[in-house]
C-alpha cells in the first residue's frame, strides 16, 4: 500500500511538473509569437534608448532587451529581417515605450534622429592650445570661447583618473592642456562644449596606450611629463624626421642640467596660449612665468599645446644623439641644423644667410647673436 502511495505521489508530482513546463512553453510561444507578429499597441512606460553608430541588428536587440522593451532578442532580429525596416534602423537617441509592438519600435528607429544627425566636423590640428581650440569652436559656431574654457575647467580627476598625474600648485594654466587629443570630431545639434571636451579626452585615452605608459615609466617620466615634452616638440618641429632629434636635444640638455630655452614656451606664456605674435623680444625672454624655459630650469609648468601621436612617440623613442643645439636653416620648410658643441653651433650660425649685410648669420626671433649670450641657448624656432 505504501508503495502505491509513493507511486501516486510521484505521478502527481510529474504531472504537475509537466503542467508547469507546458504552461511555460506555451507562455514562451505566445510571448515570442507576439513579439514576432503582434501589431497591437498599449500604454507603457516611456524609455529613452541610445543606438550607437553602425550598431548591428543583434546589438540593437540587446539594447532593447536591456531596457525592458523586448523579451526575445531573436524574435526582434527575425522580424526586422522580414520587415520593410531591414537595413534602415538609424543611430541616435529615440523615445520608445514598453507598450509598443516591435514593428512600431522599428518604425521609430528607422527615422533619423535630427538632434543626433552630424551637422559638421571639427578638425583640431596638432599643436593647438586650449585657447586656440576655444577660438576655433567659436569661429565655427559650435560654442562660445567662454563655454569651451568653462567646460575645460569643469573636468576633474573623478571624470578621468589619468588626470591625477597633473601636479597641483605649480602654476599649470589648464589642467587639460596636452590631453585634448587633436583629431576630427563629429558635431551634432546636441553637441555641447562639455560633450566636445569629453570626446577629446576619450580620444586621448584611446590613443595613449598601455605600451606608451610603460615606455614613459621606463624613462622615469609621467604621462604628464611626456605630454609636456611632446607639446614643445609639436610647436618647434615641422618635419617628421626632426621630431626625434629635437626630443634628443631636450633629453641631452636636461641630463646636463642646462636651461632648455625653447622659444615656444615663452610664446605660450606671453600670448596666454594664443601664439598670435611672430617674434619675441629680448624682454620677452625674461618674462616671469613657470612656462618660460629661459628663466626656469627643467620642463615648463605643463604642456604648451595639445600634441599629436608623432610628437608623443618622438619623446618615447628619441634619436640617440649628442646634440645640444639646433637652429633654423630653411624657414619655409621648417628645416633645422643640429650641432653638439657651442662652437659648432656658433660656426653654423656664422655660415648662415646674411641678409642685413653685417657679415653675420641672421638670428631667429628671441635669439641673441652675442657669443657670450648664447652659451645656454637652444637657438630654437617657432613652427606655428
Amino acid at each position: 500500500m505504501a508503495r502505491i502511495v509513493k507511486i501516486m505521489i510521484g505521478l502527481t508530482a510529474a504531472f504537475l511538473l509537466f503542467m508547469i513546463v507546458d504552461d511555460y512553453i506555451n507562455d514562451y510561444k505566445n510571448d515570442y509569437q507576439a513579439e514576432l507578429t503582434d501589431t497591437k499597441s498599449k500604454q507603457g512606460e516611456e524609455v529613452v534608448v541610445e543606438i550607437p553608430k553602425d550598431a548591428s541588428a543583434k546589438e540593437i536587440a540587446e539594447i532593447l532587451h536591456d531596457n525592458g522593451l523586448i523579451k526575445y532578442e531573436r524574435a526582434f532580429v527575425k522580424r526586422l529581417q522580414d520587415s520593410q525596416y531591414r537595413g534602415k534602423l538609424q543611430s541616435g537617441t529615440f523615445k520608445l515605450h514598453k507598450g509598443m509592438n516591435t514593428l512600431e519600435m522599428m518604425e521609430v528607429m528607422s527615422k533619423e534622429d535630427e538632434n543626433s544627425k552630424i551637422v559638421k566636423q571639427l578638425v583640431i590640428p596638432e599643436g593647438y592650445s586650449v585657447d586656440m581650440i576655444a577660438e576655433k569652436c567659436q569661429e565655427e559656431g559650435i560654442c562660445s570661447k567662454t563655454d569651451f574654457i568653462n567646460a575645460v575647467k569643469s573636468v576633474t580627476t573623478n571624470d578621468f583618473e589619468y588626470l591625477a598625474e597633473v601636479p597641483s600648485g605649480v602654476g599649470v594654466r589648464y589642467k587639460l592642456e596636452g590631453y585634448l587629443f587633436p583629431a576630427t570630431y563629429d558635431i551634432t545639434k546636441n553637441t555641447t562644449a562639455v560633450d566636445l571636451v569629453r570626446m577629446m579626452l576619450n580620444a586621448f585615452e584611446a590613443y595613449y596606450t598601455a605600451e606608451m605608459k610603460a615606455q614613459a615609466m621606463e624613462k622615469g617620466l609621467t604621462s604628464f611629463e611626456v605630454l609636456t615634452m611632446a607639446s614643445m616638440i609639436e610647436r618647434e618641429a615641422k618635419l617628421d624626421e626632426e621630431r626625434p632629434k629635437i626630443a634628443s636635444v631636450l633629453y641631452n640638455r636636461m641630463n646636463q642640467e642646462m636651461l632648455l630655452q625653447v622659444d615656444s614656451t615663452v610664446l605660450y606664456a606671453v600670448t596666454d596660449g594664443r601664439y598670435d605674435i611672430e617674434e619675441l623680444t629680448i624682454d620677452d625672454l625674461s618674462f616671469k612665468s613657470p612656462y618660460n624655459t629661459y628663466v626656469y630650469a627643467g620642463l615648463p609648468a605643463g604642456p604648451i599645446c595639445n600634441p599629436g601621436l608623432a610628437c608623443i612617440n618622438a619623446v618615447l623613442n628619441p634619436d640617440d644623439t649628442n646634440y645640444l643645439y639646433y637652429h633654423i636653416i630653411d624657414e619655409e620648410k621648417g628645416e633645422h641644423i643640429f650641432t653638439e658643441t657651442l662652437d659648432d653651433h656658433y660656426q653654423t650660425m656664422i655660415g648662415g644667410t646674411d641678409t642685413n649685410g653685417d657679415g653675420k648669420a641672421d638670428i631667429e626671433p628671441g635669439e641673441s647673436f652675442e657669443k657670450n649670450n648664447v652659451e645656454d641657448d637652444v637657438w630654437s624656432n617657432q613652427s606655428d
